[in-house]
């Protein structure tokens, strides 16, 4: 056979794959620092606070394989008693629905509890692949008390991994087997969008971020954050933004003394602005007392 009678073969179009993967968890798992470290950008919220999470938040990951559109979800906390807990749970319940893969991420320096019971009965009613993450792996064994007993629910998980989302250890793994899991299929996200989250959403976000980083325990489940107005200029990006809370004295508390803590906070959310945007940022931040954001954010 010669050369011009040689016979081609065509080479095979890769297959690309794309769906979407949940993860669930109680509060204070790690699931918004693993958002946050599979996608390779702040997306979320990450405070040692329970439910900092409140909204169900997409993170795009593309590889030459395809693209698996991450879903962090409010953390679930049975414990809490109040009409916000229950609807952040009721938005974590929601995102396992019509999804790919789940990621049940688990905290092995606490026990197994009403959460984990309630989360496992979900996943169990669940007729898609289902992996087991337990988290922290870089603390010491002697903080990981409950290690063994995460580990014995391997039991209906396709897989199980440990790993450490805070110093992105062992998470290539991981993200090789959700792209083994996933269908074929279009990429969801075009471009350079990797999130489901407009630009005052996420500005919002990590004001937040900072509010709950230096408050006191009990304020944060009485604040919320909204960005109102954006202006984009050649060399500056000025926000106006306001914290509302319900109460006068938790306004009192944020504000602080002679403004002082409202001033670390606008300079912390700046710093971490300026940052992400690559440009300056002028920060206006104030503090209004609104008995009625919490109607708003759970319609």
């Amino acid at each position: 056979m010669t050369k011009k009678e040689k016979k081609i073969i065509p080479r095979e179009t890769p297959i690309f794959k794309c769906g979407f993967v949940t993860m669930v968890g109680r509060s204070n798992s790690g699931k918004s620092t693993l958002l946050n470290t599979l996608i390779g950008t702040k997306l979320a919220a990450v405070t040692h606070k329970p439910q900092t999470t409140r909204d169900v938040i997409h993170g795009a990951l593309n590889t030459p394989e395809g693209q698996a559109i991450f879903i962090d979800t409010p953390g679930i906390l049975k414990e809490r008693h109040n009409s916000l807990a229950g609807k952040l749970t009721e938005r974590a319940e929601e995102a396992l629905q019509d999804v790919d893969v789940a990621l049940y991420v688990v905290d092995p320096t606490k026990a197994i509890g009403p959460e984990e019971r309630y989360i496992l009965s979900a996943l169990r009613k669940l007729d898609f692949p289902k992996i087991l993450i337990i988290n922290k792996s870089d603390l010491p064994e002697k903080e990981k008390t409950y290690l063994n007993d995460y580990k014995n629910l391997d039991e209906g998980f396709t897989a199980v991994f440990e790993l450490s989302a805070l110093y992105n250890r062992h998470i290539q793994p991981l993200k090789e087997k959700v792209f083994e899991l996933l269908p074929e299929g279009h990429p969801m996200y075009e471009g350079d969008q990797i999130t489901n989250m407009g630009k005052g959403h996420w500005i919002a976000e990590v004001i937040r971020e900072k509010l709950l980083l230096a408050l006191r325990k009990e304020v944060p489940y009485t604040i919320n954050v909204e960005v109102r107005n954006i202006e984009e200029k050649p060399d500056i990006v000025v926000i106006e933004a306001v914290i509302l809370t319900y109460d006068s004295k938790y306004k009192k508390m944020i504000i602080g003394a002679g403004g002082r803590s409202l001033k670390e906070i606008g300079i912390a959310a700046r710093k971490e602005l300026a940052t992400a945007l690559n440009k300056k940022v002028y920060l206006e931040l104030e503090v209004e007392t609104d008995k009625h954001w919490e109607e708003r954010l759970l319609k």
